[in-house]
């Protein structure tokens, strides 16, 4: 498959194209600085910014499947994870998106004292997350809601689950970059969830 992968040089992003080579696909990988990405024959390196509409709608234009390893960086201003949002629905794309496990829909499912602790922890960048989340699922994406993300390998019994089914904890459980990837990445290969929030455990 041709996947396209926005935030290409981030920690999940870079995880998504690793994994996604694994599998055989050609990666179009979309980051400001994609000189850092690995030099492979079947990776499209693309420079755009997801805050530059020109620049982020020609990068993604045609493109069947977007995966998104966004994430907003320290001392960043909110606003990146809902233009990335925009863009890939603009581009009719199908979307598999990441986010944060008790934001949005997911919120009931991660607890109160969680809740609190995102808008304490998150502050401002929770409208841009929760704002991303409704434009990817209004457009037939799927998000992926996940615990705190580590450099971890990957969980050989990865779960897929709905958001309901998701096991009650204090604090949600961490979960591996690479589990995530995968998981995202089965979805971009065999569609299940579309239009759906679920969470990777």
């Amino acid at each position: 498959m041709e996947l396209t992968v926005l935030g290409a040089t981030g920690g999940t992003g870079r995880e998504l194209v690793r994994q996604a080579l694994e599998r055989g696909h050609t990666v179009r990988a979309v980051a400001r600085d994609p000189s850092r990405l690995p030099d492979d024959p079947r990776v499209v390196r693309v420079a755009a910014d997801v805050l530059d509409p020109a620049a982020i709608a020609q990068a993604l234009d045609g493109v069947p499947v977007v995966l998104s390893g966004l994430g907003i960086a320290s001392g960043e201003a909110p606003g990146v994870l809902a233009a990335g949002a925009a863009a890939a629905a603009a581009a009719k794309a199908r979307i598999v998106w990441l986010a944060a496990l008790g934001t949005g829909p997911s919120a009931p499912a991660a607890g109160a004292l969680t809740r609190a602790l995102l808008r304490t922890f998150m502050g401002k960048e929770l409208p841009d997350r929760v704002a991303a989340t409704g434009t990817v699922l209004a457009a037939g994406g799927t998000v992926f809601h996940a615990g705190p993300l580590t450099d971890g390998p990957l969980a050989p019994a990865r779960r897929t689950v709905a958001l309901p089914d998701v096991p009650r904890r204090l604090f949600p459980a961490r979960v591996s970059r690479a589990t995530v990837a995968a998981a995202m990445l089965d979805e971009a290969e065999s569609p299940r969830h579309g239009g759906e929030p679920v969470a990777v455990l």
